[in-house]
């Protein structure tokens, strides 16, 4: 065995273990990465004096680069859970609670965002001026803290208090027992001990993501009045199965309950694009229900936001010091809905209830409700609940003492019991989750049990079902369209002028269905149909270089070259399963002829077609929004306009970017400048570009900041410019 093993586990995470130094590094920590080690093995159940625990990683290495892929990289928290429960070195009189605390590796300003973000995702809100600065009163932010001092065995730590740092400079870095490390460029790390030595690398390559530990398939649903459908019934520790989470429609519209680690492979394969989600509804800030939120940033229009102050306040501080954003830029990727504790808030006809739920972290659990011809059908998602056991020891009638009162405990249980026609609950146990018992009596027709990676007992089978992934349960059907209502919209979006009855005539077209993998339309082939794509995501994969973009639903495939009789330049490629509406491509023909408008096509496609050839404003950016796009942007040569604030993209010619004069590297056709006047950050680079140089200009800023998706990509490329320059 040698000085120092190294295994390669998944795309961006490797683990590397020194015996002698008694040291096990997870390097890299994106999504699920607890979830990759016990697939592999590295995570195991085994017994320490007598007590039964987990082994594991004793130290993280964290990216240079916060996000990469558009995915956050640092997601910490549920490692150091792990070491500090599972592996029990927090837990008082644990074997493994010897002194030792979890080491955190890599740059200054990473560590100290990390220490941040996991204090945050550890207590949420922690004092009572942050408690209160969400709306609460005085009294309600002392029981608030009054219980979360239980859940912390009585003392909120500094994560200083349960971490180690060890920052990584420009000089070898002891990181203990002998063990040194050495950064050699951005996401690059040489670790050495005793003469023995292996590299680290934490850069994705072009053609890789990070990865899911399990696999979902392919399913398809039908939108409905009211449904419910079942993304995530396991927990943070499950390997098989997603975390927690359900996908509530209503009127055809799609909405999020928490956004799990992942969330983007769990809507693809449920064929559902992040550009066709309506909102989300929080329910708190553990990782196992918020790091999918990078997913929904990476949407092409600002999400609606639906949580109590209390939890948004607490969402917002963690999610801020994750991205080392100001607090006040949630607004900026999220539309704001507030939801009032207790009350039932009407969502354009979903009211929803959010009731505040016993947690370590800021929690409310949802009761969501529709009128329908005999009444109120409803749906409670009860999601980190705690245990009738834990509520009744945490019971004390002293105001000085951690814990809850009396009042607080029947309150609790009183909305546990609430009638529901469907009803999810947490059955994870332990001392943060809820028990299944606990729910034998309760008066609901369904319950489902979910957050558990454990198969469920006989008991449990009496009281609850389970739910397979992709599994819905109608809640009132649905006689409408919808699908066929949004064709509309689209088709109105793209020829504003045109009138209804010819827009009827490409809505009269058939649908056609593809399944996930399915080729749609080959490269140098003729279009037979210009595709309008409803439902899922496609892939387009280039001619000349077989680089990939992903389109959401709202594209069009195939118009331009169905118009020119041309044969198609690329492969389209059904990512998902995916709905279209089919218009024969000479109909196409004779629509556009008919109303006069290839030349505004024409002049329109010449533009959307550069975007596409881009990273900044081709993916996952719907065709829509690229119309707006397209109608604001301006094709200017050379210096013209540099100074003006937008977003300049290279058409073609040269450019280089610069730091005082100093060339810094040349600039290819596809590169990106002007995001400080977007993101109002400032920054001492600049670009120089070339007299004949051609440059695509979009000065509309207020409209480019409504586009989540394209400031998210803004910070990920000023990231890597700081890191690199």
């Amino acid at each position: 065995m040698g000085k120092i093993i190294k295994n390669y586990v998944a795309p961006g995470i490797v683990w590397l273990e020194v015996p002698e130094a008694d040291l096990r590094i997870l390097c890299g920590c994106p999504a699920d990465c607890v979830k990759h080690l016990m697939r592999e093995k590295l995570i195991r159940s085994h017994t320490v004096k007598g007590v039964s625990c987990e082994t594991g990683p004793n130290a993280i290495l964290l990216s240079d680069l916060p996000i990469q892929k558009g995915n956050f990289t640092n997601l910490g928290e549920f490692p150091v859970l792990q070491m500090l429960y599972r592996q029990g070195m927090l837990l008082p009189g644990h074997p493994n609670n010897n002194g030792s605390k979890p080491i955190l590796i890599g740059q200054e300003d990473v560590v100290k965002a990390q220490m941040n973000y996991i204090y945050r995702g550890n207590y949420g809100l922690t004092s009572l001026e942050e408690i209160m600065a969400s709306g609460a009163t005085e009294q309600e932010a002392e029981a608030m803290l009054r219980m979360k001092l239980w859940f912390a065995f009585g003392v909120i730590h500094p994560s200083e208090e349960l971490l180690e740092a060890r920052v990584v400079g420009d000089q070898a870095t002891d990181i203990g027992q002998g063990v040194v490390v050495v950064r050699l460029e951005t996401n690059r790390y040489e670790f050495r001990y005793q003469g023995a030595s292996e590299v680290v690398d934490l850069n994705l390559e072009p053609h890789e993501n990070y990865a899911t530990p399990y696999e979902l398939g392919s399913h398809r649903f039908e939108r409905q009045y009211f449904s419910v459908v079942h993304t995530g019934e396991g927990d943070g520790w499950d390997i098989n199965r997603p975390c927690m989470g359900s996908i509530v429609c209503f009127q055809g519209k799609i909405y999020l309950i928490d956004a799990g680690p992942n969330i983007d492979h769990s809507l693809n394969a449920m064929g559902i694009s992040t550009n066709e989600i309506e909102g989300i509804f929080h329910t708190h800030t553990h990782d196992d229900h918020f790091a999918g939120l990078t997913t929904l940033i990476r949407a092409d229009h600002r999400i609606k936001y639906y949580a109590t102050p209390l939890v948004r306040e607490s969402v917002t501080r963690k999610l801020s010091a994750l991205m080392t954003l100001n607090e006040g830029e949630f607004e900026e990727f999220f539309e704001v809905h507030d939801l009032q504790f207790d009350h039932w808030n009407d969502i354009q006809g979903l009211e929803v209830m959010p009731i505040f739920s016993p947690h370590p972290v800021e929690t409310n659990v949802l009761h969501f409700r529709a009128l329908w011809s005999e009444g109120y059908v409803s749906y409670a998602h009860l999601a980190d609940i705690a245990s009738v056991e834990v509520l009744q020891k945490m019971q004390t009638d002293d105001p000085q003492k951690p814990g809850i009162s009396q009042e607080f405990l029947e309150t609790t249980l009183k909305h546990y019991h609430v009638h529901a026609d469907l009803k999810k609950i947490d059955v994870g146990g332990g001392i943060i989750h809820g028990m299944a018992e606990d729910f034998r009596d309760d008066p609901s027709d369904k319950i489902i049990l979910a957050h558990t990676a454990e198969r469920l007992k006989p008991n449990q089978k009496e009281i609850g079902s389970e739910a397979a992934f992709g599994s819905i349960d109608v809640l009132i059907p649905g006689t409408q369209d919808y699908i066929l209502e949004q064709a509309n919209n689209y088709l109105k979006i793209f020829y504003p002028t045109i009138p209804q009855h010819d827009l009827q005539m490409l809505l009269n077209c058939e649908r056609q269905r593809f399944s996930a993998g399915e080729i749609m339309l080959k490269n140098n082939e003729t279009p037979a149909f210009v595709h309008l794509l409803l439902t899922g995501n496609a892939e387009y994969i280039r001619a000349h270089d077989h680089s990939v973009r992903l389109l959401s639903s709202g594209s069009l495939i195939g118009d331009l070259w169905a118009l020119f009789r041309g044969r198609n330049q690329g492969t389209y490629r059904a990512f998902s399963h995916l709905e279209t509406l089919a218009i024969p491509a000479d109909l196409y023909r004779e629509f556009v002829n008919r109303n006069r408008i290839y030349p505004q096509i024409q002049k329109f496609q010449n533009v959307i077609d550069f975007m596409m050839e881009t990273s900044i404003l081709g993916e996952g950016i719907s065709y829509p929004i690229q119309l707006k796009l397209a109608n604001q942007a301006q094709l200017v040569t050379g210096n013209a306009l540099m100074e003006v604030p937008g977003l300049k993209v290279l058409q073609r010619g040269g450019a280089e970017l610069k730091r005082r004069g100093k060339v810094l590297h040349p600039l290819l056709p596809g590169a990106f400048w002007g995001e400080g006047s977007i993101l109002q950050r400032p920054s001492d680079l600049e670009v120089s570009v070339s007299p004949e140089a051609r440059v695509f200009h979009f000065p509309d800023v207020e409209m480019l900041k409504e586009i989540p998706i394209l400031r998210w990509k803004l910070l990920e490329h000023l990231e890597e410019l700081r890191r690199i320059y």
